[in-house]
């Protein structure tokens, strides 16, 4: 087996090797409003659960060149966001939406998505995902390079198609996931495992 010092590697080194074995992560596409009232809209795979009671989700968001991004600036302004769940459907508009633009315009014009009202928060959400979290921002944690968001989900939004009785149904949620470079995943085989008792 190789064995690798961090501390011997680059930061592209570790990147690659996290990104190549932490999979399949799942992709939070993000929505957050501007001090200009600019809709930001960014996709992130540093992202999973943090608990259920209460429901909580944490996206870790880089820094670009030691500044912080449009997101991670919005969140902590206005302790405001949405999470949508890529999906299928959505992949390729979220993707056009991770084009580098100025803070004054908007990933959401540039992939011709669709903004939704909010039930709870004043940041939109987009029609073009089968679930979206209304956030609100429950602890920020600063780390070396990034940002480390805790949200409190404060509404769920989740498409008639995929709920069944209380959960979801994960074939027509089709939920896709990060691997590494440009590969993305869909849920592929399913197979199940009785926890012992």
């Amino acid at each position: 087996m190789l064995s690798f010092d961090p501390k011997q590697q680059t930061e592209r080194e570790n990147y690659k090797l996290l990104t190549g074995t932490i999979i399949p992560r799942p992709i939070a596409f993000v929505t957050s409003v501007g001090k200009d009232n600019t809709v930001n809209g960014a996709p992130f795979s540093y992202f999973n659960i943090v608990s259920s009671n209460p429901p909580m989700i944490s996206i870790s968001i880089s820094h670009k060149d030691g500044v912080l991004k449009d997101t991670s600036r919005n969140i902590l302004d206005r302790k405001e966001f949405v999470v949508h769940i890529v999906d299928e459907d959505n992949v390729d508009k979220v993707n056009i939406t991770s084009a580098p633009l100025p803070s004054n315009e908007s990933e959401i014009e540039l992939a011709n998505m669709t903004l939704v009202t909010s039930k709870n928060i004043s940041v939109p959400g987009i029609k073009e995902s089968k679930v979206r979290f209304e956030c609100t921002l429950e602890q920020s944690v600063k780390l070396p390079g990034n940002s480390l968001i805790i949200g409190k989900i404060v509404q769920y939004h989740i498409d008639e198609s995929i709920y069944e009785a209380g959960k979801i149904n994960h074939d027509a949620l089709g939920a896709v996931s990060r691997l590494a470079g440009s590969n993305y995943a869909k849920i592929g085989d399913v197979f199940s495992l009785e926890r012992p008792k």
